[in-house]
């Protein structure tokens, strides 16, 4: 089998957010479609609220001429070929998003012409993953935060997370209530992580840590500017909360430094950012290899469920704002039920575009 064509579409889909009137950025996203000479067309994905025109321009181009008459099935060669001539101008970034989309539409190739579902390929320990909900979003106000945590609850979710300090770097006290707030609604069984997104200096990091360690928090993620490790080492002797982080991470090489530097407890990855199933197997494997929970963090769950399945992971995130997103671009994807995504059976990685959808939010 023969790579023949590949091609990148960028598009801007709508999205929103449940009981929230006011209208939400648009999700970017890279589409990619990868053909063959055996009739079998893989499909990809990656990100794009940022760099979608150079992600696309990169997939069209540099990439498309490297993968044209390659056997898609080489999953291990060509992502190892592609990294090797591209990493000298960033390791993760651009790149390694640009090189997950192809990554992930050689793996719907490869499930398609195995007649097997990707979860399945990637280690097959489940036909269902975990599902954690991540809600707890500046647009709410406290009452809103504590009523959809409840609403979440109501559905079967058992874990979620909420994010702290992007109304207002410097109010930790409003972060505390807000916090305080969801663990009153929601009882003390139900798994509560907070995400600072990089936001943080050390200082800042540690006081919210301080605060909210008595309310049982599963795990704090990416506390600290640019996953600074020897940093989070620190954080990490200094709070009985738990650290998380990697999920923005590039390559394996520095989940591995995360790792051995003893900064996180829960290593996380995103298929869309860290090389596509081939190196996210890796960093999953890298994780067991650590007796570390593995879970995916960054959104868009519809990709990342087939790894936490494949490789019986702690958890993949249904972000909100990417989940719905997702309900409009592809047709009849699995949804949440009782806090765990069922597998879908087809070939391939499972997801049907609707290209519909597709033609309405394209960028030309």
């Amino acid at each position: 089998m023969k790579i023949v064509n590949v091609t990148a579409t960028s598009h801007q889909v709508p999205t929103s957010l449940p009981h929230i009137d006011a209208p939400q950025r648009p999700m970017g996203v890279v589409v990619v479609r990868v053909e063959t000479d055996a009739g079998i067309t893989g499909f990809g994905m990656a990100p794009g609220n940022r760099l979608r025109g150079p992600i696309k321009e990169l997939i069209n181009t540099d990439l498309a001429e490297q993968l044209k008459d390659q056997d898609p099935l080489d999953t291990e060669r060509l992502w190892k070929q592609l990294f090797a001539g591209f990493s000298r101008f960033g390791a993760a970034g651009l790149v390694s998003t640009s090189l997950s989309a192809v990554d992930i539409a050689m793996w719907d190739i490869k499930g398609k012409a195995f007649g097997h579902p990707v979860h399945r390929l990637l280690g097959g320990a489940s036909d269902s993953a975990p599902a954690y909900a991540t809600f707890g979003f500046f647009d709410y106000d406290r009452e809103g935060l504590a009523a959809m945590a409840m609403e979440l609850v109501g559905q079967g979710f058992d874990a979620m997370k909420m994010v702290v300090g992007s109304g207002n770097a410097l109010d930790l006290d409003e972060d505390v209530r807000r916090i305080a707030g969801v663990r009153e609604a929601v009882g003390p069984s139900v798994r509560l992580m907070i995400d600072a997104n990089l936001l943080f200096d050390y200082q800042r990091a540690l006081a919210l840590a301080k605060r909210v360690e008595e309310l049982n928090i599963t795990w704090f993620e990416e506390p600290l500017v640019a996953n600074d490790v020897n940093l989070m080492r620190d954080l990490r002797h200094a709070t009985s909360i738990p650290i998380a982080a990697g999920q923005f991470e590039g390559t394996k090489t520095r989940h591995r430094e995360l790792v051995q530097q003893g900064a996180v407890d829960f290593l996380h990855a995103n298929v869309f950012y860290v090389g596509g199933y081939t190196e996210a197997l890796k960093v999953a494997h890298l994780a067991q290899i650590y007796n570390l929970p593995y879970a995916s963090a960054g959104g868009w769950p519809h990709h990342n469920m087939q790894l936490i399945a494949g490789i019986g992971g702690w958890g993949v995130e249904v972000h909100m704002s990417t989940w719905v997103a997702g309900e409009t671009i592809f047709k009849d994807a699995p949804k949440p039920e009782g806090g765990k995504i069922m597998m879908p059976d087809a070939p391939g990685v499972g997801l049907t575009f609707n290209e519909d959808a597709l033609k309405e939010y394209l960028e030309t």
